[in-house]
């Protein structure tokens, strides 16, 4: 099965249909025209995400698009919405980056991220019995 994402006019992603492998050498003429639901469609792989192939394969546009993703025309790839102000856009893996690292004590420590104070804070959980 293929994947496309409909994008607006300002390059948002409306919304992801599946068209059978058949038809994804012209799935923007199949899904504009063939099915009449017009507008501008665009391949995305299911399994991309931050520039790699989950399965070993090429990566397809850096990341998988949903719906509120943006299209980047210049680099042909997807970005997720940035989860906060702060965090900057690495234009190589399409994945928004916290501007301190993560800590990776996560065995016992689950971290969520403080903009105000732009931190990682510890939120701390017991092991289950």
């Amino acid at each position: 099965m293929a994947h496309f994402a409909e994008i607006d006019e300002n390059n948002i992603v409306i919304r992801i249909v599946v068209i059978s492998d058949e038809e994804e050498h012209r799935g923007n003429e199949f899904i504009s025209q063939d099915l009449g639901l017009g507008g501008t469609w665009l391949k995305t792989s299911y399994n991309t995400f931050k520039g790699e192939h989950k399965l070993g394969g090429v990566p397809y546009r850096l990341n998988y698009a949903s719906p509120g993703c943006m299209y980047d025309p210049e680099a042909d790839a997807f970005y997720h919405k940035q989860p906060f102000p702060s965090f900057i856009l690495d234009k190589t893996t399409g994945a928004w980056d916290s501007p301190v690292p993560k800590p990776d004590d996560t065995e016992e420590v689950f971290y969520v991220w403080n903009e105000e104070t732009i931190s990682w804070d510890a939120v701390y959980f017991s092991k289950p019995q």
